[in-house]
């Protein structure tokens, strides 16, 4: 396989993490593609918590009610999409035992 090139914009931190994932494993092509959506996504949840840490997880509106920051929805958003693509990348070093897999989602 050739040499894969991380986006340049992505943290440090999830460089690193991706490098260790594309270390241990071999990719697909296609599976590439979604270590990168999935460093993406990481990177996104970093930046909801940065910005809930410094602007508080509620508010108050100008009539006095409160309301929950929206980093908060896209931090629960980000969180679930990550967690499906890791699923969808299946990292295991072994084959997942079939009774203890959850079961697949039904759309």
């Amino acid at each position: 396989m050739e040499k894969i090139t991380l986006p340049k914009y992505l943290r440090a931190s999830t460089k690193a993490w991706m490098l260790k994932v594309l270390s241990d494993f071999d990719f697909e092509e296609h599976q590439i593609k979604l270590l990168i959506q999935a460093g993406e996504t990481l990177d996104r949840i970093a930046q909801d918590r940065e910005q809930i840490k410094l602007e508080g997880a509620y508010y108050t509106d100008k009539w006095g009610q409160p309301h929950c920051h929206p980093a908060l929805n896209s931090e629960r958003n980000n969180r679930i999409v990550f967690a499906r693509l890791l699923r969808e990348l299946n990292l295991q070093e072994s084959a997942p035992d079939a009774t203890q897999r959850p079961p697949r989602l039904k759309y």
